[in-house]
Order: structure tokens, then sequence, then C-alpha cells
């Protein structure tokens, strides 16, 4: 076998000019698959990972009970709020944690009563990751000492005809059933580009929802964020050997909506992949082609010296074979490269923002990924396609004769 490799090799290189075309050829292939890899979990990142944000962070902790009726979205206080805040901020791949009060409510003007959730909120804990406080377009944020006060969405402002200032009245639901009422001045705006969320979500100080949900010193969730997306499985299996008694979900479980949607594009996206690998399949299979028919006096030679048919079919594998894994190796270092630079530099995609409503969610500028999650199956795949583009060059050099192929010119 060491001969074979041997001869292999040296056949690789002996036609410089070709093999470097096939190997830029499969580099690129799988360049462009990282860069794709990359950009999709940049997307996934800066748009699924901004809406997880809006939506209540990548983690949830309730108090038990809360799974079975959260369609009434309870008020389920929670055992110890700061304990499980301290226990998740423990966690590395945690970025931030902060205690909540979440229930339904309306909020009311002249122009008509609205269905909202009402979110009582750690104002300056949340500001590193809560997005409504990163877009505020009139008035200000919260602070932890508001009282009276109702920081509102941009889509909500204008169903309601109301701006900064403007007092609007808002009923919730406390912890007993009962229906709370308070007429609260609006501190500030904020604008995410989408009306539905901002329609639909109000947020008040925390030490405001427990005077007026009747929750003194307590909270209804922990919202966890964490610094990647897809980490939730681990993070979860690491908080729950330490916070026994709670419920701990991940977005996934209480936002399926979302979660269809990204496995939705996940599997586009790797048709897209597939059609890419073909290509790339296709090229090396004729270049390999046009390799056997340039060689066939070349063959005819090996016949004659002994080799059998199946040894001419393993040399030209192992010589397919051989060119996918340095196609592999320059891909890779290509890739990195290009995902290097791009991760510095960005993707403006501000011009794009207003298509959708949840481009919304990108901002001004996206940052791919390395791309590196996928490069082992990318890297075995271009391989294994690369052998197999071999099988035919490789049958077809093996069926020459040895006397026929040495008189062919």
């Amino acid at each position: 076998m060491r001969l074979y490799l041997r001869l292999a090799w040296r056949n690789v290189w002996r036609h410089r000019r070709r093999t470097l075309i096939i190997v830029l050829a499969m580099a690129f292939g799988l360049a462009l698959m990282m860069f794709y890899d990359g950009l999709v979990a940049g997307f996934n990142q800066a748009i699924y990972g901004n809406a997880i944000k809006v939506l209540g962070g990548n983690i949830q902790v309730h108090a038990a009970g809360y799974r079975s009726a959260a369609d009434q979205d309870p008020l389920l206080p929670l055992a110890d709020g700061a304990a499980v805040v301290k226990a998740a901020l423990a966690d590395p791949q945690v970025l931030a944690a902060t205690q909540r009060i979440n229930t339904g409510g309306l909020a009311s003007s002249r122009e008509g009563a609205f269905a909202v959730g009402i979110t009582g909120i750690q104002p300056e804990q949340e500001l590193p990751v809560n997005l409504a406080a990163q877009h505020v377009i009139a008035g200000r944020y919260l602070t932890a000492d508001d009282g009276d006060v109702i920081f509102i969405g941009k889509g909500l402002a204008d169903a309601m005809d109301v701006t900064v200032g403007d007092r609007i009245t808002l009923v919730g639901r406390s912890n007993h059933q009962q229906m709370r009422q308070r007429t609260m001045t609006i501190a500030g705006i904020y604008d995410l580009g989408m009306p539905d969320i901002e329609k639909s979500t109000v947020y008040i100080s925390l030490s405001e929802a427990q005077t007026l949900y009747d929750l003194p010193g307590q909270s209804t969730e922990v919202a966890i964020v964490l610094k990647q997306l897809g980490k939730e499985p681990a993070v979860i299996a690491a908080l729950r050997p330490v916070l026994p008694g709670y419920e701990i979900e991940s977005w996934e479980t209480n936002f399926p909506e979302l979660q269809s949607a990204l496995g939705t594009k996940g599997s586009v996206m790797n048709i897209f992949s597939v059609v890419i690998l073909m290509i790339a399949g296709i090229g090396i299979l004729n270049l390999l082609l046009m390799a056997v028919y340039e060689r066939t006096r070349e063959i005819g030679l090996l016949g004659a010296l002994g080799l059998r048919p199946r040894q001419i079919s393993l040399l030209f594998i192992l010589e397919g074979t051989m060119i996918g894994l340095v196609g592999v190796a320059v891909g890779i270092v290509l890739g990195l490269l290009i995902n290097g630079v791009l991760r510095q530099v960005g993707l403006d995609y501000s011009a794009f923002s207003s298509v959708t409503s949840y481009m919304a969610l990108a901002g001004g500028r996206m940052y791919p990924e390395w791309g590196i999650d996928k490069l082992v199956g990318r890297g075995l795949t271009v391989a294994v396609i690369s052998a197999l583009a071999a099988l035919i060059p490789a049958r077809e050099a093996a069926q020459h004769e040895p006397a026929e192929a040495l008189h062919y010119v």
C-alpha cells in the first residue's frame, strides 16, 4: 500500500496546473460552504438571537406549576429570585440574568383599550441585553426607582395616539386574581421596527410591578440571556442540579413557532449545501476523466509492467482522494480567511432592514461566525465526493488493454 500511496502522491503533482485547478475548485466549494455556514450562524445570532432577547431571553426560570398553567400567564412567585440569578450568572455562557414579573392586561386611552403583556423589569440590569432599552426614540428608558411610569413601543403609541408625557390607564391581574388599575405617565417610547411586538409589550419597573400586583420583594420569572444561541441545553443541564424545584425551560419550549421557523430555514439551507457539493463533485469527475485520457499511454505502460486492472483503479482512487484532502486543507484556510475578514468588517444590511419585519432585528450590520460548526462533516463530505468522483475515471483506466493503450496517440 505504501508504494501505491507514493505513486499516487507523485502523480498528483506531475501535472501541477491540472491538480491546482481541481484543488482550487474543491477549495472554493468548501470555502463557499464555510462562508455560507458562517453567514447563516451570523444571521441566527443577529435575527433569532435578538428575537429571543425581545421575547424574554434564551432561558426562563419559573416556579413549579408554571408550565401546566402557562396559557393563563399565572403569577407564581419564585421562592428566591436572587438565588436563581446568582446561580445563573455563575455559568460562563450566561451574559445576563434578571428578575421579572409578567402578567397580562389592558392599556387604554381616549382611542380605546389594547391587550398588552405587562413586564416588570430591573432596568439597569437589563439595559445591556434589552433591545427595547437600546432603541429609545422619544423620552427615556426606565430606572429602578420609577413609580407610576411606563415604557411603551412605537406601535402602541401610534395606535393609542399618545406620546411622551401623556398618561394612559394600565389594568393588570394581581397575585390574587384581582384586577389592579393604575394611571401612568409615558416616560419613553421604543422602536424595534416590529409594530406587532411594540403593540403587545409594555414595561414598568420591577418595584412598581411588585407594588401594583401584590408581590412585595418577589418576582415570577428569571430571564437568562446567553452569549451564544444554541448553548441552552448545556446551561439548563448545569442549572437543574443547583436549582431543584424550579421549572427551567429554553426559548424552544416557550416559543415553538420561532423554533419551527429556525428549523425550516436550516432545512432549506442544507439543500443549497447539497447543490454546492454536487457541483464540486461534477467538476472533480470531469477533471479526473481528462486526466485518464491524457495518461492513456502511461496506463498501458503500468499494465505492461504487471499491474492488474484493480491495482490501476486503486491508484486513480488514491489520487482522487489525495487531491480531495489537499482541496479540503486549502478550502479550510480560505474559508477561515474569508470569515475572519468579514467578522472584522461585517456586512451592511441596513438597506434591507425594511424588507420584512424580522430583518429589522438584524440591525445595520451583520457579523458572520467562523463557520466551523459543520466543518468536520463538510470536509469529510468533500473528501468522500472526490474519492467517489474518481471511481468512474478509475474504472475507465482499468479497462484499457496495455497493448492498445501503448499505441494510443
